[in-house]
């Protein structure tokens, strides 16, 4: 079984900034690209930004600049760093990674529970 669990997620002002972190547990032979993803109130999911192993990054148009995504391969673990939050950021930041669990397996995508943002004054 493989997990994705994000962690950094809270309450903070308008123009402050967040660092949020993803890590992947359990039966995992390789992790491939890893990324993030976000849904606010009433909106659908879309993606954010990825990184694949090499360190490669694309981000959506809204997201260059003000947000940064970073890995660690060591540590199975996604970042993503958001400064000058906005009120239109607020919303639930999933994290995905492409993982391989077995050699030979094919990579199938897996998704985090999610962590809450809220930029508010």
């Amino acid at each position: 079984q493989v997990q994705l669990v994000e962690s950094g997620g809270g309450l903070v002002q308008p123009g402050g900034s967040l660092r949020l972190s993803c890590a992947a547990s359990g039966s995992i032979f390789s992790i491939g690209a890893m990324g993030w993803g976000r849904q606010a109130p009433g909106k659908e999911r879309e993606l954010v930004a990825s990184i694949d192993t090499g360190g490669s990054t694309n981000y959506r148009e809204f997201a260059k600049g003000r947000f940064t995504i970073s890995r660690d391969n060591a540590k199975n673990t996604v970042y993503l760093q958001i400064n000058s939050l906005e009120p239109e950021d607020t919303a639930v930041y999933y994290c995905h990674a492409a993982i391989k669990r077995r050699w030979g397996d094919r990579y199938l995508e897996h998704w985090g529970q999610g962590t809450l943002v809220t930029v508010s004054s």
